[in-house]
C-alpha cells in the first residue's frame, strides 16, 4: 500500500511524518535494547525484516497513487513485538524508495505508519488476543497477520481520502471509494499473507532461529 513520492500534500506529508517519528525513535531505543540484552535476536530481525521487504516489494496496480500488495509485518509484530516494526519498516521502506522506486521519500512518514506502525499493531492485538481465547496457535497467527494486512490498507485508503477528499460527499465518500478498489485485491492478498506467515513461523521454529511464538512479548 506504499503511496508514491509527491502524490500527498506537503502539509499532509509533513504531518504523518510527525505522528510516525514518536513512535520510530521508540522502535529504535527498543530494536538496540533487544539485541543487547540478546545477540541472537540479529537472526529473528534479518528474517522479520527480509519478510517483510520481499512481501512489500511486490507491486499490483491499484488506487492512482498507491498500489497493493502484502505488507509482511505481522511475522515481525507476532515474533518480536509490534514496538519494533517501525525500525524495521523504517529501513524497508527507505531502501525500496531509493532502490526500487516503491514509495518516495516525501510519503515514508505516511507510509510508515500505515505498514509498520498501525499494521503490525493490529496484527498483534489480535493474535494475543486468539491466545487468551484460547485458538490454535495457527488460528491466531493466521488471523493477526491477515487482519494487520488489512489494517494497513485501511489506514492507506483513509490517508488518501483525507489528502483527496471527494467533491461530492467529502471525506467519507472518497474512504469508502478508496477502500472498496483496494479489497479486490487486498483481502485475497492478506488471507495468503496470512497462512504464509504460518508457515514461515514453523520453519523457523523448525530451524531453530524462534523459540518465541506465543509468549507474551515485552513491547
Amino acid at each position: 500500500m506504499h503511496i508514491s513520492e509527491g502524490f500527498l500534500p506537503a502539509a499532509h506529508a509533513i504531518g504523518w511524518w510527525l505522528l510516525a517519528a514518536p513512535p520510530l525513535v521508540y522502535s529504535v531505543r527498543r530494536v538496540k535494547s533487544i539485541l543487547e540484552s540478546n545477540p541472537k535476536s540479529k537472526l529473528e530481525l534479518a528474517a522479520v525484516g527480509g519478510f517483510a521487504f520481499a512481501l512489500s516489494a511486490l507491486k499490483l496496480p491499484s488506487v492512482s497513487g498507491s498500489c497493493s500488495h502484502p505488507v509482511g509485518s505481522g511475522l515481525g509484530a507476532i515474533l518480536l513485538g509490534p514496538a519494533c516494526m517501525p525500525a524495521i519498516g523504517f529501513a524497508v521502506l527507505l531502501f525500496q524508495a531509493l532502490l526500487l522506486a516503491h514509495g518516495g521519500l516525501t510519503t515514508l512518514g505516511a507510509n510508515l505508519f500505515s505498514l509498520a506502525i498501525a499494521g503490525p499493531w493490529i496484527a498483534y492485538a489480535v493474535f494475543r488476543l486468539g491466545v487468551t481465547l484460547r485458538l490454535p496457535r495457527e488460528g491466531a497467527i493466521f488471523a493477526g497477520a491477515a487482519l494487520g494486512g488489512l489494517a494497513t490498507y485501511t489506514v492507506t485508503a483513509f490517508q488518501l481520502a483525507l489528502a483527496y477528499p471527494a467533491s461530492s460527499g467529502g471525506l467519507l465518500t472518497s474512504f469508502w471509494k478508496f477502500l472498496s478498489i483496494f479489497a479486490v485485491t487486498q483481502v485475497p492478498l492478506a488471507l495468503s499473507e496470512g497462512l504464509l506467515t504460518v508457515l514461515v513461523l514453523r520453519a523457523l521454529e523448525k530451524a531453530q532461529i524462534s523459540a518465541s511464538i506465543g509468549k507474551e512479548v515485552r513491547v
